[in-house]
């Protein structure tokens, strides 16, 4: 989350936040290509907001690599290669856009490549109560998942694989647990998860953490790697029936 700037009042950072969404899910929409130049005087005019407050807001995208400003010419929209692609922000305004499924795709996939290694690692590292509280979480997305508590299982799902790479004893794995609770809560948000999770996945998570439990570092690497393959067939198969464009 961004932080506001010191000395801003509570309706600047109001318009700060409200202004700096519309502004950055534009961007990431592709809504305004690359080179395009951004004078503050017209957004000013556009959002309706004081010069200080746009200021911040052009800030803020710099920071992030959606902008950046060239004296005597203006603010540019960079490319997308330029972007940090880990903000959770820009994560939450990608999915906000056409390319959702694009987006959902390349986390998943980066997913797949540190989550099932989390996994094995904590099984070599968990503490008898993280493991135990791994199996809890299990055994709790199980019952609400059976249940179709949807915002209970969203809970537990973020809380599970935010454990899991906690306890693979890896700091820069367990940075990661922000982008992955963007993507699980995009997936439900726009509709892209079962309303009843399915049973392997439920299965899956409970092996996960038993796999743990037991110190069994390849069983928990595998049946993450098969919560990552199912998460990706379930996407594909729930953007097709929106008759969107495939996804591949």
């Amino acid at each position: 989350m961004t932080m506001p700037s010191p000395g801003q009042t509570a309706s600047e950072v109001g318009l700060h936040a409200r202004v700096l969404d519309q502004l950055g899910t534009a961007i990431c929409a592709n809504q305004m290509t690359p080179g395009t130049v951004l004078y503050i005087d017209d957004l000013v005019g556009q959002y309706v907001v004081s010069r200080s407050v746009m200021r911040e807001v052009l800030r803020v995208l710099a920071s992030m690599g959606l902008v950046e400003s060239r004296r005597r010419v203006g603010t540019l929209i960079r490319p997308t290669a330029s972007w940090n692609v880990f903000d959770p922000q820009v994560i939450r305004w990608r999915l906000a856009s056409a390319g959702r499924m694009a987006q959902l795709r390349s986390i998943t996939e980066l997913r797949t490549a540190v989550e099932p290694q989390a996994a094995w690692l904590a099984a070599e590292r968990a503490t008898p109560g993280e493991a135990s509280d791994l199996v809890g979480l299990a055994a709790k997305m199980w019952a609400a998942g059976k249940a179709a508590d949807q915002a209970e299982f969203l809970k537990l799902d973020i809380e599970f694989h935010r454990q899991v790479l906690l306890a693979s004893g890896n700091e820069m794995f367990a940075k990661l647990h922000e982008l992955v609770a963007e993507v699980l809560a995009g997936r439900h948000y726009y509709h892209l998860m079962p309303h009843h999770p399915d049973e392997q996945a439920l299965r899956l998570h409970a092996d996960v953490a038993q796999a743990i439990q037991r110190r069994d570092g390849g069983r928990a690497r595998d049946a993450m790697v098969n919560i990552m393959e199912q998460a990706m067939h379930e996407m594909k198969s729930m953007w097709e029936q929106t008759g969107e464009p495939s996804m591949a």
